[in-house]
């Protein structure tokens, strides 16, 4: 059974022979761009000068039921129907529980069609390939469809040079030097007076000050010319420059100033005062010259201050990836309820801002009809670095994409990938330098492609570094799929035993979002499910923990001591 690792032995073509799987490269993405062109089709690297490799649509015969995240096959013990698992915590709503009507996102869910056809009647054949069956795709393990993804793209975009606050959310193309000493010179920590050797010390008026009165002292942003003398003490404000022959900064609330009977001030401390006290000395955070951050670290607020210290007025970024999201289907609302067999599109409203949360520029999305011509159009005419397709990715009458793609040319990279929801998704090439990420028309099915091909590529377009894998352990256990990866919203508990916790939602199914709006992160649950305590890698969801409607501080766990629920 393949555990949705890179290098796993599932979707491999039908019919390949041992000599071929002998004869692959060993590269995984070569070997990924084999299983979806077929045996005997050349492999052609991204940034290859060679025309675009097409995925040959017609090489292989179309398989009935290809139509989305199909149902098991017989003798599944998660087919529906099958007797109950006991202690499945997840029967009224896991797609895969017995009796669970969203079993699938299969050919009866919405957005996701069965029976696929080209357009057909149009005179023009760019546009409108002609009908035909699309064969059954290479669906390549979930690790590997994200490696794939980020791997897609050769070389980031060129980048720009801007003013500190038009970088923010951007991606440094180099890394951050110091131009300066932190600080720049010797500066108090505290207000006080700045001491010349041990106590007590006259406080005496600097030259050119009125006799009356306390004595002056230095501020921040001005610059002391006199030296102080041994014995001697100034008043010095938070920040300010240290004056030469100081030697430490006693504090206001630990020095008491006295009026000595012979005349002048004198300054007393409770305690003998260590040299360096509360000076922080130049160069303490950095030297010039020091690397502050790596390329590929992310400019958030707290990078534009650090830039600001160090002396920069500009920084080096790569630009913000920018794409286009088309929302296909007639039986969408834009408003109102659902009537007359048409719902509302959850995706466009959800998928624009969700893409500005990873640092993407996208206009507000697009809805096309079901109409190949139209979507033929809509991709023809985008500049956009990535083009986001809801819906159409499967085999129904009118799931135009990947006529489409076979019309526009383009390098098919990923067809298929084996994850619950979302199988159907996809990833093509465009042209060098642009993708297309073709989505489930399920909502939670679309989620899991964002995450899985989306998310990856778009952070590569931006320069930035993987997130390193986020294990918790669970806190209920969760079904598994007997092959593929599933992708379980999941939400943070804090357990007085063992600490942060991952609690799986309910209404995970491929057409809800009830589960993932309360989600603080995607569990990777891998074939054969997981059990309560296992320690599963996670998809942190793009803005902070806890913001989530699954959080509370003192929610219950919803486990008994038998891990059931």
């Amino acid at each position: 059974m393949n555990d949705g690792q890179p290098g796993g032995t599932r979707g491999e073509p039908a019919g390949a022979t041992p000599d071929e799987g002998r004869a692959r490269s060993g590269d995984a993405f070569d070997d990924a761009l084999a299983l979806v062109n077929g045996p005997g089709q050349p492999r052609v690297r991204p940034g290859a000068e060679a025309a675009t490799v097409r995925a040959p649509y017609a090489a292989r015969g179309a398989a009935a039921g290809e139509g989305g995240d199909a149902p098991y096959t017989p003798g599944d013990p998660y087919t529906p129907g099958d007797p109950y698992t006991p202690g499945d915590p997840y029967t009224p709503d896991d797609p895969f529980a017995p009796g669970d009507p969203f079993a699938s996102d299969g050919p009866g869910a919405p957005g996701n069609r069965s029976d696929a056809t080209g357009p057909a009647g149009a005179d023009d054949p760019g546009p409108t390939p002609a009908p035909g069956p699309r064969p059954t795709p290479a669906a390549v393990p979930w690790h590997l469809a994200r490696d794939i993804a980020r791997r897609a793209v050769t070389e980031p975009p060129a980048p720009l040079t801007s003013a500190l606050g038009t970088a923010l959310g951007r991606t440094l193309a180099a890394p951050l030097t110091a131009l300066t000493d932190l600080p720049s010179f010797d500066t108090s920590a505290m207000d006080g007076w700045a001491v010349a050797g041990p106590g007590p010390w006259r406080l005496d008026h600097p030259a050119d000050t009125p006799e009356a009165g306390p004595p002056p002292g230095i501020l921040a942003g001005h610059a002391p010319t006199d030296v102080l003398l041994d014995g001697h003490a100034i008043a010095i404000a938070t920040g300010a420059r240290i004056p030469s022959g100081a030697t430490a900064v006693l504090r206001s609330e630990h020095g008491e100033v006295r009026a000595p009977s012979g005349g002048g001030r004198r300054l007393y401390a409770p305690q003998p005062v260590p040299p360096g006290q509360d000076i922080r000395p130049r160069g303490q955070e950095c030297r010039r010259g020091d690397q502050l951050l790596p390329a590929g670290a992310l400019v958030t607020p707290a990078v534009l201050g650090l830039a600001a210290a160090a002396g920069y007025d500009e920084l080096t970024a790569r630009p913000r990836p920018r794409a286009e999201v088309f929302v296909l289907g007639d039986e969408l609302l834009d408003h109102g309820l659902p009537q007359e067999g048409r719902i509302r599109d959850a995706l466009g409203p959800m998928l624009v801002p969700w893409l500005h949360a990873l640092g993407v520029e996208t206009p507000a999305a697009r809805h096309l009809a079901d109409d190949a011509d139209t979507l033929y159009a809509a991709l023809a005419d985008s500049t956009a670095d990535v083009v986001i397709t809801t819906g159409g990715t499967a085999s129904g009458p009118v799931d135009h994409v990947h006529p489409t793609l076979r019309g526009l040319g383009a390098e098919v990279v990923v067809d298929g990938v084996e994850v619950r929801p979302g199988h159907p998704m996809l990833l093509a090439r465009l042209a060098p330098g642009r993708h297309l990420v073709g989505l489930p028309g399920n909502p939670l099915a679309a989620v899991s492609g964002l995450c899985t091909l989306a998310e990856p590529l778009l952070c590569a377009l931006a320069g930035r570094r993987p997130a390193p894998p986020y294990r918790v352990p669970l806190a209920a256990p969760v079904h598994g799929h007997p092959h593929d990866t599933r992708l379980v919203p999941v939400a943070y508990r804090d357990d007085e035993r063992y600490g942060l916790m991952a609690a799986p939602l309910h209404f995970h199914g491929p057409a809800m979002l009830r589960g993932i709006a309360a989600a603080d992160a995607l569990a990777v649950v891998p074939p054969g499910g997981a059990k309560r305590g296992n320690e599963l890698e996670l998809l942190e969801l793009p803005w902070p923990a806890g913001w989530s409607a699954g959080w509370a501080p003192d929610a219950p766990t919803d486990w008994s001591a038998s891990g059931e629920l």
